[in-house]
């Protein structure tokens, strides 16, 4: 019986490191593709001038996640994880391919016919999100909070990946006879080969790490079914366990609605944080700012900000006198954070362009460091089944608040003639 113990306690902690990288890369596959679309406004913006692709393409984008992932969330005690995460990497690397063979397909141009498939591919991101994200959260939940947190800093680093690599693509290729358009491709066809190695990660290496079989294993123990397919596909053989039948009591869970009752202050922190940050980012940031010194630049370069410091912002709550765990000390901080509105407005109108970089930054620094916060506080104490559903109930409120932001954007343009 020891050393079975023993046996279990080495694997808790082996394969630790790995994992971490495994859940960062996994992470920037849940957003690469997304980002890439955003990042690439400047070539969508002069392709379909009429139609506000940031705009509109995000506006597609929320509905579909949210509504897809609230399903899901629904029905997340009979879902086969394994399967879920694994079918939204595999639409994410689809769904990138088809944005370069729309391009091709139409040799570039513009109009309402490609608009409306990049729309299309835009709604399809939306489900992969909910199919990936929410899942991978929830998988991540029942495990260390550290993979949370090399997750949620994978998908920032996916925002900074994408805005470094859309000013070199944007310098290599400005002065080139269609450069925006094959910066665009550049990225697309660098994002289906991440989203493709993102369906190999989870598939094949993810499951058979020994921390993973571990938490997996306990999960499965405390009544857990979402994790089956992936104990199996790890060689793990699920049994019955006597004791089980003799404490009922053992396998008992949290409802939705009690996970919703006792975590309600946690899901309204996430809304409040994405309301404010989509109802700036990225439709105001690209559109409303003004013509400055940076000209064209100078969109990318707010959008570059905003996500290099969203990544930095992910890695400040590892510093324990800033990380704040306080339920009543979140609220506050976020609620503080409104005051942007204000500054934004009036810096737009009045300021110049270094104070509007320093504001984005700092926009983006306190959404990565209170996402975290959020997201592996929320999870602890919590049983198996139970962390993984609350993890798709808090991405649930984090997608409405990201829907809620997008909508909210559109009042930035009131009096101004659309």
């Amino acid at each position: 019986m020891s050393s079975q113990f023993e046996r279990e306690e080495a694997n808790k902690n082996k394969g630790r490191f790995a994992a971490i990288v495994v859940c960062w890369v996994l992470g920037n596959g849940s957003l690469i593709s997304w980002n890439s679309m955003l990042t690439i406004v400047d070539y969508y913006t002069i392709k379909f001038p009429k139609y506000h692709p940031t705009r509109v393409l995000t506006l597609v984008y929320q509905p579909f996640a949210f509504a897809m992932l609230a399903i899901l969330t629904y029905h997340e005690a009979k879902l086969n994880t394994r399967i879920r995460n694994i079918c939204g990497y595999t639409l994410f690397f689809i769904s990138s391919l088809l944005v370069i063979v729309l391009d091709l397909a139409t040799s570039g141009k513009g109009g309402a016919g490609p608009f409306i498939g990049i729309c299309l591919i835009s709604a399809a991101f939306g489900v992969a999100d909910a199919l990936a994200q929410g899942g991978m959260v929830g998988d991540l939940a029942l495990m260390r909070p550290e993979f949370i947190q090399s997750f949620l800093v994978g998908l920032a680093a996916s925002g900074a990946l994408t805005s470094a690599l859309r000013l070199i693509t944007k310098a290599a290729f400005e002065h080139s006879h269609d450069g925006l358009r094959k910066g665009a491709m550049i990225f697309f066809a660098i994002a289906s080969f991440l989203e493709f190695l993102c369906v190999l990660l989870y598939a094949f290496v993810f499951p058979k790490l020994p921390i993973v079989k571990y938490y997996r294993s306990k999960a499965a123990s405390e009544g857990s079914k979402t994790v089956s397919a992936d104990l199996v596909a790890a060689g793990i053989q699920l049994q019955n366990k006597p004791n089980a039948e003799e404490d009922p009591k053992q396998l008992e869970r949290l409802t939705i609605k009690q996970l919703l009752m006792q975590n309600l202050d946690y899901g309204l922190d996430l809304y409040l944080i994405y309301v404010l940050t989509l109802s700036i980012f990225p439709g105001f940031l690209s559109e409303d700012t003004g013509v400055h010194q940076l000209g064209s630049w100078y969109s990318l370069v707010l959008i570059a900000m905003y996500n290099v410091l969203d990544l930095i912002g992910r890695f400040t709550p590892l510093i324990k006198q800033i990380c704040i765990e306080s339920r009543k000390g979140l609220m506050i901080a976020i609620i503080s954070r409104f005051l942007f509105i204000p500054a934004f407005y009036f810096t737009a109108k009045y300021g110049r362009q270094g104070w509007m970089i320093l504001l984005t930054s700092l926009l983006g620094l306190t959404n990565g460091h209170l996402t975290v916060c959020v997201l592996t506080a929320a999870p602890k104490g919590y049983k198996g089944p139970e962390a993984n559903a609350l993890g798709n109930l808090l991405v649930l409120f984090l997608l409405g608040g990201l829907f809620s932001g997008v909508a909210l954007d559109w009042l930035w343009l009131i009096g101004k003639g659309w």
